[in-house]
């Protein structure tokens, strides 16, 4: 191939290779990749938490309302809410929230409160040979401290106007309270007490005349 040939062929010289040059490497520091490792297990504990809480609760029994001491429990008193399943307190199952309804509350419970089988009887109030009185008394008659549901109590006749005490005997009957209120119009506190059957008739005629003062005692004597 002559000279003149050989300019005129383009491919015939060889072109120059074009040179690779490799990415630039990314340099990771180890704080960074301690932090993601970090975050990916906190998530997988997080998921593997709420996956179990869901699969070990149950349902129980819980208060809607407040319900005193010997009142009558009814359906619109209960709900159910879920516990954690490991849980050692003695609950009633959510199954047998329908059995509670028509018995009777035996310690007063709070609403919000988890119910146990403690908290629930079948015996009527009053039990038998015991009557409940009402006793309405001024602040000069009640502990600054309001009597409260299960409380040992003391009513004591007190002298009335002539310096005599109210008739009747005893002169001190000892009772338990089931529930007390404050009356907004009056101010004063009414208590309910359980009295002796026997005693019964006597306190109600001595709270009548207002010659009667209560005494907070120790739960144990």
């Amino acid at each position: 191939m002559t000279k003149a040939a050989s300019e005129e062929n383009p491919f015939s010289a060889k072109a120059p290779v074009p040179r690779l040059v490799p990415p630039p490497k990314i340099r990771r520091r180890p704080v960074h990749i301690v932090a993601t490792i970090a975050a990916i297990l906190l998530g997988a504990a997080i998921a593997a938490w709420g996956w179990t809480a869901t699969t070990t609760s149950e349902a129980v029994v819980a208060a809607r309302t407040t319900i005193p001491r010997g009142a009558v429990i009814t359906a619109d008193d209960l709900t159910t809410t879920q516990i954690s399943g490991d849980n050692t307190l003695k609950v009633i199952p959510g199954d047998e929230v329908d059995e509670l309804v028509g018995k009777r509350a035996a310690l007063d419970i709070a609403a919000g409160g988890l119910l146990t089988p403690e908290m629930a009887t079948d015996d009527n109030m009053p039990p038998a040979g015991q009557s409940i009185v009402g006793i309405s008394l001024t602040p000069a008659q009640v502990p600054a401290i309001t009597p409260r549901s299960g409380d040992k109590v003391r009513l004591v006749a007190t002298t009335g106007e002539g310096g005599e005490t109210s008739s009747g005997t005893p002169l001190t009957t000892s009772a338990e309270v089931i529930d007390s209120s404050t009356d907004e119009v009056s101010g004063n506190t009414v208590v309910n007490v359980l009295v002796p059957y026997a005693d019964a008739a006597v306190l109600a005629d001595r709270a009548s005349t207002g010659n009667i003062a209560l005494v907070v005692d120790p739960l144990e004597r």
